[in-house]
């Protein structure tokens, strides 16, 4: 891993609200760890042995109590679309492309509301239910967790 994979893994994880993330390769182990003020703290240890193919890139993310989101009054009759898997939100599918939905929209059960991309491969997120958006709580190419919110929306 260079330097430059450090410091993108840096930023991912201080975007993602982990608060600790461990990585093991054959030849080292590095832990990314924040606190509650984004400060990061990086310890990179050599490892001695051997790894299994399982074992070869193991990840572990804990994350504070912040998965659930807390509405207010007048949002408590609107359901709470949440990421399936972990990887960076996309509002479209391509640069030059409009995106899938905006503030208002009607979407039908099956339809296209974002991609996530997670290890190079881009997941459709489909609507489960005919809704209309009321908030889009992701900022458009940036990281999420799973079970993390991603819309607001009203079910109809």
């Amino acid at each position: 891993m260079d330097i430059k994979e450090i410091q993108n893994l840096i930023k991912f994880v201080a975007k993602s609200g982990a608060y600790e993330v461990e990585i093991e390769k054959k030849d080292f182990k590095i832990t990314i760890k924040t606190s509650s003020n984004s400060s990061t703290t990086i310890k990179s240890l050599p490892v001695a042995q051997t790894l299994s193919n399982e074992q070869n890139s193991h990840v572990i993310s804990n994350q504070e109590d912040n998965n659930d989101y807390q509405t207010e009054n007048e949002d408590d009759k609107y359901t709470v679309i949440k990421s399936p898997i972990i990887g960076t939100f996309f509002r479209k599918s391509g640069p030059d492309k409009p995106v899938f939905l905006d503030v208002g929209s009607e979407v039908k059960k099956g339809e296209t509301m974002c991609v996530i991309e997670a290890m190079k491969l881009f997941n459709e997120i489909e609507s489960e239910m005919n809704c209309k958006i009321i908030k889009i709580l992701v900022e458009d190419e940036t990281p999420v967790e799973f079970d993390q919110p991603l819309f607001l929306v009203d079910p109809s």
